[in-house]
């Protein structure tokens, strides 16, 4: 064989020759001799044995194992069953479940307390605006109005309080039927 001083990138095409150089080329950097190599192949074939071997044995032992499920009664959904409880207090029992709970419970705790404060302060707030002197106000103004309108209408009976002119406005209007208009006006409730 000639060789070449090119380089890599050769502008000619592969010959025979080269392609049965490139074949002799061992990749593993060590030079196995036939015995070596014999002994590796029977090792090789004696594991894929063993292999199989175990494999059947596992086949036969799962098949032992159903069976013996079987006749206790374990079905699958048996196992689930079981599976999921076990699981449910694995993690019951775990620390962080335990932390993470009683963390949630304490939160609740102080959530439940701050709504009870907020509740009471919004009771407050609603009395002392109703003690306020323009609420009190308001509620003369509207006393008045519910007042004089009583009056133009013909009703009798005094004004009463805000609380008292409220319902009986909301009873009278529950009250109010189509046959009221056609009514004496002495007939007409209050």
């Amino acid at each position: 064989m000639e060789t070449r001083q090119q380089g890599f990138l050769d502008s000619e095409p592969l010959r025979e020759a080269d392609e049965d150089m490139a074949s002799d080329v061992n990749l593993n950097n060590s030079i196995m001799t036939e015995a070596e190599r014999e002994e590796i192949q029977q090792e090789l074939a004696k594991l894929e044995e063993e292999i199989s071997t175990l494999k059947q044995v596992l086949l036969s032992k799962e098949k032992q194992h159903a069976e013996l499920k079987q006749k206790l009664g374990a079905s699958s959904l048996y196992e689930l069953r079981n599976n999921l409880s076990r699981g449910w207090h694995d993690m019951q029992t775990s620390t962080a479940y335990k932390k993470t709970s009683e963390t949630l419970s304490t939160a609740g705790q102080k959530t439940s307390a701050a709504f009870s404060t907020l509740g009471s302060a919004i009771t407050r707030k609603f009395g002392d605006m109703r003690n306020s002197p323009s609420f009190k106000s308001f509620e003369e103004k509207v006393e008045t109005t519910v007042s004089t309108i009583k009056t133009k209408v013909g009703a009798t009976g005094t004004a009463g309080s805000f609380e008292e002119v409220l319902s009986s406005a909301a009873n009278a209007s529950s009250q109010d039927t189509p046959t009221n208009n056609l009514t004496d006006s002495s007939e007409r409730p209050c």
